[in-house]
């Protein structure tokens, strides 16, 4: 702040100034002020200050914008959720779900403050939801607390919607995130449309597999236990300034008692009961858009694919992305951006986004095909050219006059 700034208020009645004095502190503030035009920093956010101020060696801090933090109660216990924005129309709301390790800033903070994802998201509410006990300064549950279950977290996310009156949600999810948004989809189909699903694991873990979680867990800190979790192995051999900075975030900033409960909640899940209508007696999948992400080499590499040999390939995306490890939307956000820019398009969303990159004129919708080569066929724009058409005609119905078209692919960008 510039010298004799602090002089905004007249003086107290019956205070005098000395002259000298005060020829010279309105000189210091006049200089002040033409200095202040250029040297003058903006005041931390509640966030940077004290112990937290070492979140932004992770990512940078959300801008303040007019995000606003709730407790919602729900019928499983307390939900810590943060809000951007008000529901616009019929517009559903963008809901996000972490990964285990993480909450909503460690996790989401480089994909929402890319530039071109501010300006897809102002067309939309955002809404972050951080499970129980997972937020940045959350209190220790108590001995004995019960941790929900996955059913039981993914069941309190209705209530989430209600409260804030969205029409409906698009979700995006990361590892746990994911599966927890898969399954509120599996259950309440109708108040989803579309997801997004990073690192999705559709398995339950093996006897085998919980065993030597287990003895892992016993002979390792937490932080090392969660970590091969979220990165791939190259990452973590090579221990990155990213792996490197979240084992810090995951040691000072997460509660490490609330952390326990979520990942040994995470591990003992059940399989997402899903499969392609007609490969099994009364099958159950997904009824809304979805796209799969994985990064090349992640450890969840091979979940995803499985998940994605469940799910209907007439709205089905499979995002395989290159230099990006275990968690893309920190590594790529600005091609995990791009990607879903094209996935909110082909729901009939924002038919028209301005690109930086060229310009700065709007964009029309256009086929995948710009973020990389596909092994099967791409899907055109003829799914999405045009933005103002009825969102009931943006897939199976939309490919008349361009012959068959799948939506799955296998993209390496």
């Amino acid at each position: 702040m510039g010298p004799g700034l602090f002089w905004n208020f007249p003086p107290k009645a019956g205070c005098t100034v000395p002259q000298s004095l005060l020829q010279t502190m309105l000189l210091s503030r006049m200089a002040g002020l033409k200095e202040q035009q250029f040297t003058e920093e903006k005041p931390l956010l509640p966030e940077q200050r004290g112990a937290d101020s070492d979140m932004e060696s992770c990512e940078q801090l959300m801008p303040p914008g007019d995000w606003k933090e709730h407790d919602v109660e729900t019928p499983y216990g307390m939900l810590h959720v943060v809000i951007r924005g008000a529901p616009k129309g019929n517009k559903p709301a963008i809901l996000t779900y972490h990964d285990v390790g993480l909450n909503h800033k460690l996790c989401f903070n480089s994909f929402f403050n890319n530039e071109d994802m501010q300006e897809i998201t102002k067309h939309f509410v955002v809404c972050h939801v951080d499970a129980p006990g997972q937020q940045i300064g959350a209190s220790q549950l108590p001995p004995g607390y019960q941790y929900p279950t996955m059913d039981q977290l993914a069941g309190m996310l209705p209530t989430v919607v209600q409260h804030f009156g969205f029409k409906s949600i698009v979700g995006i999810g990361v590892g746990a995130g994911a599966y927890i948004l898969a399954k509120f989809a599996l259950i309440f189909p109708d108040m989803v449309e579309g997801l997004v699903l990073l690192n999705i694991d559709p398995n339950g873990k093996g006897w085998i597999d919980w065993a030597a979680g287990k003895l892992t867990g016993l002979t390792s800190a937490l932080p090392d236990t969660v970590l091969p979790h979220l990165f791939s192995q190259e990452e973590l051999m090579n221990n990155t300034e990213l792996v490197q900075s979240c084992r810090q975030q995951i040691n000072n900033t997460v509660n490490q008692f609330n952390l326990q409960l979520f990942w040994n909640m995470y591990n003992s899940r059940r399989d997402l009961e899903m499969n392609r209508s007609g490969a099994v007696l009364n099958a159950k999948t997904l009824k809304c858009p979805a796209m799969l992400v994985v990064g090349d080499n992640a450890p969840a590499e091979e979940g995803v694919v499985e998940c994605n040999s469940k799910l209907d390939p007439t709205n089905t995306t499979f995002l395989k992305m290159a230099d990006s490890g275990g968690l893309p939307q920190l590594t790529q956000p600005g091609k995990l951006t791009e990607a879903f820019k094209y996935f909110l398009q082909g729901m009939g969303y924002i038919a028209y986004v301005k690109d930086r990159r060229l310009s700065g004129g709007p964009v029309p919708s256009a086929s995948m095909t710009r973020l990389a080569r596909s092994r099967t066929t791409s899907l055109t724009s003829a799914s999405s050219i045009d933005g103002s058409r009825p969102r009931a005609c943006t897939h199976s119905d939309s490919t008349e006059g361009v012959g068959p078209v799948t939506h799955t692919m296998e993209v390496s960008c």
